[in-house]
């Protein structure tokens, strides 16, 4: 290809990019363009222009304009990065609290059941057994028999590295379905709040009326504050699907769907790192026998006065600052 067809060819799209580079990108005159496979295409003429040895002009103009397309798309990754970081510092807690009517409804949800059934176990040993099997209630007495060397596992159990993995799995389990059960018209999430907050509060109950006081609030206060406060989050996600399906206002419903889910993941991106968070912690400190209690409730207490001060306050003065 002649060097004049090969600019003829390519022109458009040089000039294109060169307009979008110095355009500011709020205006609206200034054309959509996808940077990163118009750098690459870029990238790829001034190696083809390289290669036929055209003049050093075009080459100086195709490597400057790449360049300045490599400064841009650079850019791009480094707001991107931020743009997690603020969503981490601002972002979530702003969302929880932007949709505090959904987070209460989902913790009044979870909690009420789980406190009637942690007194009435407590209260009536029997009433376990409505909710767990014989065989998954002497599991739960093992995991946390004061003679255990690790707590919440049975004994035999394998490395805390695989217990972490499992927790994961399990964690991300329970936070999907209580979620995704929100597209049932929100009767999904309901249905997997309660049902949590039941089986949590007889577990609660029965261990503490059995005696192990001493190693079951140590072990599950750490990690609790993550976990439990996940599991209403993201119950709270899907009571907001629930919502644009029971009343859609003036959308249809596949339209008001899809705009809460943009909501509801708002959400769900910070609680699937506070599970995370909590199946580490889970995994490499709830278990371990040798910290003293007094340690253990310490710490335990500190992450539920974090995490409540996390979303009571962050992103707070940005809000404001916006407002204003």
């Amino acid at each position: 290809m002649k060097q004049r067809d090969f600019e003829n060819r390519y022109r458009d799209s040089w000039e294109q990019l060169e307009a979008w580079l110095k355009a500011d990108r709020n205006k609206s005159e200034v054309a959509a363009l996808d940077l990163p496979v118009a750098y690459r295409n870029l990238c790829q003429q001034l190696a083809m222009a390289k290669e036929r040895q055209y003049t050093n002009r075009l080459i100086d103009h195709l490597n400057q304009l790449v360049m300045a397309a490599h400064h841009r798309v650079y850019r791009q990754e480094t707001l991107r990065r931020k743009g997690w970081l603020h969503y981490l510092l601002a972002g979530f807690p702003q969302a929880v609290r932007a949709n505090s009517r959904a987070v209460l409804l989902a913790s009044a949800l979870f909690l009420i059941p789980g406190l009637i059934l942690g007194v009435g176990t407590y209260n009536n040993d029997a009433l376990v057994y409505a909710v767990m099997s014989p065989e998954q209630v002497m599991g739960f007495e093992s995991m946390y028999d004061p003679g255990n060397r690790v707590l919440g596992r049975e004994r035999g159990s394998d490395t805390d590295l695989f217990m972490f993995g499992f927790y994961i799995k399990n964690n991300i389990g329970i936070a999907f379905r209580t979620f995704a059960g929100g597209v049932l018209f929100g009767l999904g999430s309901i249905f997997f709040l309660v049902f949590n907050g039941i089986y949590i509060g007889a577990a609660f109950g029965h261990i503490t009326r059995v005696g192990f006081v001493s190693t079951f609030y140590p072990f599950v206060i750490g990690h609790g504050a993550f976990e439990l406060t996940a599991i209403v989050l993201t119950g709270a996600a899907g009571l907001i699907l629930g919502r644009s399906l029971v009343d859609p206002g003036q959308h249809r419903r596949t339209v008001a769907l899809r705009l809460a889910a943009v909501e509801a993941m708002k959400i769900m991106y910070g609680t699937f790192l506070m599970l995370v968070i909590a199946a580490f912690l889970e995994a490499f400190w709830s278990s371990s026998a040798s910290t003293p209690i007094a340690i253990k409730l310490g710490v335990g207490a500190l992450f539920w006065v974090l995490v409540f001060a996390y979303f009571i306050l962050a992103g707070r003065r940005e809000g404001a600052t916006h407002a204003n």
